[in-house]
């Protein structure tokens, strides 16, 4: 892996310490440039796991991709600047309740002298990593406890929203494989039912949802809808810097 090419594909030129401020600007740096995305599976192509191809994929051809592309990527370059990391499985919160098969998420846990959970394959998430001994809120997310899971939480108005769980059991990248080919696949995964853009702005974050383009400014929401193809592959590369080979029909 060439870690000089990944930190210019995610415009870090900042110090690369083994610390914590590192990091938390490696991670706010990752999600301003790096877009989460799955226009792979609606384009047909396989997901690769294999970190030669994330590679490829992200930094190379500068796209971006889901949480097992994204954070697995990240976890080999934090390796790489001489992080250690775990790889943890998480069950993401379901709208009708309860949560989803284990490795339904790949979170990663940085050690340092405390311990430090950090995500750049969630979407809309926490935005800095959150210390794992602090359970008070920390930027308008929480760690809480129920039983042996641990819960990330998001403010949400009058009341704390969960999003996912997940234990500190640490895991192989292999293991992750067959939930990435289910939601590659399965007609039940959100991830196959709808094609997703999005990517975190300075002001707040523009979205790509199937033919909606919804860009967030200061809290502000614009909505817009895309009716050709042609816009839809203009707003990719406008707002996500995205270039769709004209032989892969997206729209």
């Amino acid at each position: 892996m060439d870690i000089a090419a990944y930190l210019r594909r995610i415009n870090y030129d900042g110090r690369v310490t083994v610390a914590a401020e590192t990091i938390a600007a490696l991670q706010k740096s990752h999600l301003l440039t790096v877009p989460f995305e799955n226009l792979d599976i609606h384009l047909g192509k396989p997901i690769n796991l294999d970190l030669g191809a994330l590679f490829t994929k992200i930094v190379e051809q500068q796209r971006g991709g889901f949480c097992y592309e994204l954070n697995g990527l990240l976890a080999e370059a934090l390796r790489q600047l001489g992080f250690e990391v775990s790889l943890l499985s998480a069950q993401v919160a379901q709208k009708q309740g309860g949560f989803g098969e284990n490795f339904d998420h790949l979170v990663l846990l940085v050690h340092l002298e405390e311990d430090w959970l950090v995500d750049v394959g969630f979407g809309e998430s926490f935005p800095k990593p959150l210390r794992l001994s602090q359970t008070g809120a920390q930027g308008g997310y929480r760690l809480s406890h129920e039983g042996h899971y641990w819960l990330v939480q998001a403010l949400k108005k009058d009341h704390w929203q969960t999003q996912f769980r997940f234990t500190l059991e640490p895991h192989q990248f292999c293991e992750f494989q067959r939930m990435c080919v289910y939601h590659q696949t399965s007609p039940e995964s959100k991830f196959t039912q709808r094609r997703l853009c999005s990517r975190a702005t300075l002001e707040g974050r523009m979205t790509l949802v199937d033919q909606r383009l919804i860009v967030t400014r200061w809290g502000d929401r614009q909505e817009r809808r895309l009716k050709t193809e042609q816009e839809y592959r203009q707003a990719l590369a406008d707002y996500f810097c995205i270039k769709i080979p004209e032989m892969g029909r997206i729209y």
